[in-house]
């Protein structure tokens, strides 16, 4: 698999009415980290298959290497699946290629800025561009800073609006 997969590859496989089912269950599972957007949303869900047994096997990339709510997505997706009715579910963490801010979804971008989360720009080519200003999710100014590159998480750095004053997070284009 070279990315994230398209909805309409799901339905067109064997078994695509099973297979599609599974992927809706899981695609539900919510970030713990950012719990107003689905492992969907952010683009972490890979693939989802099922077998004829009920045997499902989801795969999933994390947003980083040794990102910590990579245990809790797991354990949330085995929960989630087998109360839907799937009788073996395994979870396969694949890390390349890596993810990339750009498998995120235009509604998982909206619900971060909802949240209070400035999300991330779209990735250019080359290197990691080097961000002077982040749209205020509070009041929508630009006129903001940095306050740390690191936020409440490392996939998220801290932000400062000095329109409004209010401190905010920025998830990292990656």
């Amino acid at each position: 698999m070279t990315g994230r997969p398209d909805r309409g590859d799901l339905l067109d496989r064997p078994g695509g009415e099973a297979r599609s089912r599974a992927w809706d269950v899981a695609a539900q599972v919510l970030d713990p980290e950012l719990p107003v957007v689905t492992i969907e949303d952010l683009g972490i869900l890979r693939d989802v298959t099922e077998d004829d047994q009920g045997r499902v096997h989801v795969q999933i990339t994390p947003t980083y290497s040794g990102c910590p709510a990579m245990e809790t997505i797991r354990a949330d997706l085995v929960d989630v699946l087998s109360q839907a009715g799937f009788r073996q579910v395994c979870v396969e963490f694949v890390l390349a290629p890596a993810w990339t801010t750009d498998w995120m979804t235009d509604a998982g971008r909206d619900k971060l800025a909802a949240y209070g989360v400035a999300p991330p720009a779209p990735r250019a080519d080359g290197p990691v561009p080097l961000v002077l200003s982040v749209r205020c999710p509070q009041c929508g100014s630009l006129d903001t800073r940095e306050s740390s590159r690191f936020g409440s998480t490392a996939c998220k750095s801290l932000w400062v609006c000095r329109s409004c004053r209010e401190p905010f997070d920025h998830f990292k284009t990656l």
